[in-house]
């Protein structure tokens, strides 16, 4: 976690709002490993910054987790996205966008989804795969 990110205090009011927006990015992000085109690697990582504002036992277990830790390390070392995770990420972007183009008739919207998907493939390519 970034160090400008100072934990609150367990006494602050806005404690609860961070853990509920933990608790419910980290089930979206457990979501994002079997829906394709929800986004794993966002969630896990807005989950562990509002963790490390409300919860020290969750931001805990999120870096310390089997498949959640090094991405979230990674990520705090330089932004570093890893190539395996580019790939999953741009396939499972590929397959959303080919079910939508198979099941959804309005063009426009197939559009817009193939556009915003271009865009978050293209920024995930461009951060760098391994620690400098």
């Amino acid at each position: 976690m970034p160090e400008a990110c100072e934990p609150l205090s367990p006494r602050r009011p806005l404690r609860w709002l961070w853990l509920a927006v933990a608790y419910l990015s980290l089930g979206l992000a457990v979501l994002g490993v079997i829906v394709p085109g929800l986004p794993t690697t966002e969630f896990v990582l807005l989950a562990a910054w509002a963790a490390s504002r409300s919860s020290p036992r969750l931001a805990a277990w999120l870096e310390n987790h089997r498949l959640f830790g090094s991405l979230l390390r990674n990520w705090r070392d330089g932004g570093v996205i890893t190539r395996r995770t580019k790939w999953l990420a741009s396939l499972s972007m590929l397959l959303a966008l080919t079910i939508m183009l198979l099941t959804v008739k309005h063009l426009p919207s197939v559009a817009f989804a193939a556009l915003g998907m271009s865009c978050g493939a293209a920024w995930i390519w461009s951060r760098p795969d391994r620690r400098q």
